[in-house]
């Protein structure tokens, strides 16, 4: 184990795919105290997992951060005892190797936030097929497998919590968001699902919807955001609405609240709703 700052991370292995840390870490961490949480936060390189890596570490939370760029981690791990844990999620073992590394590091997961995503905008029509497997693995396989491998922890342990970021997009469809639109819809079945079969388990399954952030995430996507409404939200307001809904055991949480409102127009009068996106566009 080497030490970077105040935090302190694995070595990843040499081949970046191979995804998290190996099993073997240099040198010997002790486990966190019995009264101190454990989170693990993917995507926690920037934008809303910094963002709520930051919350979780304030409110006296131990903390595991996983994203792929080690110098933001560390940036992000400032001023903490984060332990990092540079993964690829993309790759075909990443989600195994993660979860495994992060038990071995602290013995324990009290609440996974599952927030590393892509996006792409364009016309599906000329959408890529390697960009449409990218998107659907990243925002939805990945995210799957991850909480497949951590599971039977929490529930071996009576207790825990999954919190999954979706996107207003998975309520709504966006236009030229066509993938991932339906990722993010499926993320959002998925934590319905979930939710039912952890019933008595101890575990909660919270899905976290925020619309429009202002991150990189856009630029990264290929197209930057050019609507005037709604006005994208901070990461931090993000990051708040997680640890609230965390803190009372909410099972879905909006960013802002009102954007729940598409979502029911959508279900209850399609019609009406379908007019109005002509028109609001």
């Amino acid at each position: 184990m080497t030490t970077t700052g105040p935090g302190s991370t694995y070595d990843p292995p040499a081949d970046p795919a191979r995804g998290a840390a190996p099993a073997a870490a240099r040198g010997h961490r002790p486990p966190p105290r019995a009264d101190r949480r454990v989170a693990l936060v993917t995507g926690a390189s920037s934008g809303i997992g910094a963002a709520t890596a930051r919350r979780f570490a304030a409110e006296g939370w131990h903390l595991l951060l996983s994203g792929r760029d080690r110098r933001r981690l560390e940036e992000t791990a400032s001023g903490t005892s984060a332990v990092l844990l540079p993964a690829d999620l993309a790759a075909p073992e990443g989600a195994r190797r993660l979860a495994e590394a992060a038990l071995r590091a602290t013995g324990r997961i009290d609440v996974l936030v599952a927030g590393a995503g892509i996006g792409w905008a364009g016309p599906f029509l000329t959408m890529p097929h390697t960009d449409i497997d990218r998107v659907l693995f990243l925002d939805l396989n990945a995210a799957l497998h991850l909480v497949r491998e951590l599971l039977p922890a929490m529930v071996g342990a009576g207790g825990g919590r999954i919190v999954l970021v979706g996107s207003v997009a998975g309520s709504v469809g966006v236009r030229e968001e066509a993938v991932y639109s339906a990722a993010k819809a499926g993320l959002a079945a998925f934590a319905e699902a979930l939710r039912q079969e952890l019933r008595g388990t101890g575990v909660g399954v919270t899905l976290v919807v925020p619309g429009a952030v202002d991150t990189g995430f856009f630029a990264r996507r290929g197209r930057p955001y050019r609507r005037s409404r709604p006005r994208p939200t901070s990461p931090g307001r993000v990051a708040a609405a997680v640890w609230d809904a965390v803190r009372e055991a909410r099972d879905d949480t909006y960013v802002p609240a009102w954007l729940a409102l598409p979502g029911r127009v959508r279900a209850l009068t399609p019609g009406l709703y379908r007019r109005l996106l002509r028109h609001f566009g």
